[in-house]
């Protein structure tokens, strides 16, 4: 799950710059305040990378998804984006902890059985 989730929130951490980048556009938005929400934002994917694992550390991460949607309201097209990153999110989680139930099982059939005191 760790691989998966820590993929999407990478990629979430390039959309916010680049929306950042749009953001400075707006006349009615400081730079300063583009940038710290920005930042702020972007050092949350990279510090969820490291906790996805951890108790919480999913729920963070829908956190940071509703904020990607609700980015909307200042960048338009991050609506749709935020729609498409809280997608890969849930397969992430979704998918990834499938897959580590499915390493865990071959993990279990491939240790090999104590032998049997005679």
């Amino acid at each position: 799950m760790r691989t998966l989730c820590s993929s999407t929130l990478i990629g979430e951490f390039f959309v916010i710059g680049f929306a950042g980048l749009v953001a400075m556009k707006d006349p009615g938005l400081s730079m300063s305040t583009v940038w710290t929400v920005c930042g702020i934002a972007m050092f949350l994917c990279v510090l969820l990378c490291g906790l996805v694992t951890r108790p919480g550390g999913v729920a963070l991460g829908w956190i940071l998804q509703f904020a990607l949607v609700a980015s909307g309201f200042v960048v338009p097209m991050m609506f749709v984006l935020g729609v498409v990153f809280a997608g890969l999110w849930w397969a992430s989680v979704h998918y990834g902890r499938k897959i580590d139930e499915a390493r865990a099982r071959f993990a279990a059939q491939a240790a090999p059985s104590a032998p049997d005191a005679a």
